[in-house]
């Protein structure tokens, strides 16, 4: 079993509660949404429940433990969208596999109910637990990823134009559905934050126009965040592409605690956090491209160099941009992490 953390280097997750204030924590804080399976297999310990969840989670958790995280992430129940087939290659088409094209098929489509899934194992995974650890957890996808998917990209262009009233009872098919199934996880104490995990951009603009946005997703986002405040829990917005023209409303009007996924060729993370510090948690940020392509000692003292620029101010956890996959070679990734915990090495 893979153990990189120092003997002295404790989990707590009270240590990320305090980045998603935007204070500083008493030691560098780590942060990713995805980790690829070969990397978790190495770090996972055994453990049997007779829930399945139960057992997966609790060993996703200590495997996070050994490698210096201070939470685990997963989904709460197998709430799903099903769309049509989609080829997969090297990336995926956002027109393939689309269901929902007109009225007809809106109303023909078999929409989940999340009030009918399984939520209680939550309670019982809180028992088993490493000490101060909670869980963070996210979505199928989000609010217009799964527009998206079950649209296609251009018909949903096109569809704002055309039939604006379906587009909206799409939008509200899926949002709702969302706020129920983020509104049920919260209840349980073991959660102490949630992802809201939709991608809204490109490279240089958002997906959809920033009035539509605000229109047909940023509402069912705002419903999301309120109702994890009101149980007490923080909230991640997990989202790639450009933000600028948008946000303000995820700061002001959604009001999310941090936001997580970064790109060098749009914003680098050094520039994110300068610009934003004082207004919302920057989560991660070291890109993915850098972190394939750089040596272990250009990646270990670009990210020594972000604890340092932002140890005294706080609100800032490092990782990388959006996630770690398979291309991310294993030193390269431990070359991140050991810059959290090299003072304490010393």
């Amino acid at each position: 079993m893979l153990k990189l953390t120092p003997d002295n280097w404790e989990t707590d997750f009270g240590q990320l509660e305090k980045v998603l204030q935007k204070k500083k924590p008493d030691r560098p804080v780590l942060f990713e949404f995805i980790i690829n399976g070969n990397v978790m297999n190495k770090a996972v310990p055994e453990f049997s429940h007779p829930h399945e969840w139960v057992s997966w989670v609790v060993r996703l958790a200590n495997g996070m433990k050994n490698l210096g995280y201070d939470y685990a992430c997963t989904m709460s129940s197998n709430l799903s969208f099903p769309t049509g087939n989609k080829a997969r290659e090297n990336s995926i088409s956002l027109n393939d596999g689309a269901v929902i094209t007109d009225r007809e098929s809106f109303s023909r489509y078999e929409w989940p109910d999340p009030s009918t899934l399984d939520y209680a194992w939550l309670g019982e995974v809180g028992k088993h637990l490493p000490e101060k650890m909670k869980l963070i957890v996210s979505g199928p996808c989000g609010v217009l990823e799964n527009v998206i998917a079950l649209c296609g990209y251009e018909n949903l262009c096109m569809m704002i134009y055309d039939d604006p009233e379906l587009v909206g009872d799409i939008f509200e098919a899926v949002g709702s559905r969302l706020v129920e199934y983020y509104r049920r996880s919260v209840r349980y104490d073991v959660v102490g934050a949630i992802v809201a995990n939709d991608d809204w951009g490109f490279n240089k603009q958002t997906m959809l126009a920033p009035d539509d946005m605000r229109k047909y997703v940023f509402p069912w986002h705002k419903q999301i965040v309120q109702d994890a405040h009101d149980n007490g829990c923080y909230t991640i917005l997990h989202s790639c592409g450009n933000y600028d023209a948008i946000l303000d409303d995820v700061i002001e009007d959604m009001k999310f605690d941090g936001r997580h996924s970064y790109e060098d060729n749009i914003t680098p993370v050094e520039q994110a956090y300068e610009d934003y510090n004082r207004r919302i948690a920057v989560m991660g940020g070291l890109d993915v491209d850098f972190m394939s392509r750089s040596t272990p000692q250009e990646i270990f003292e670009r990210a020594k160099a972000m604890i340092k620029r932002t140890e005294e101010r706080g609100g800032y956890a490092l990782g990388t941009g959006n996630s770690v996959p398979d291309y991310i070679s294993d030193e390269n990734y431990f070359a991140m992490l050991k810059a959290a915990w090299s003072d304490t090495l010393k």
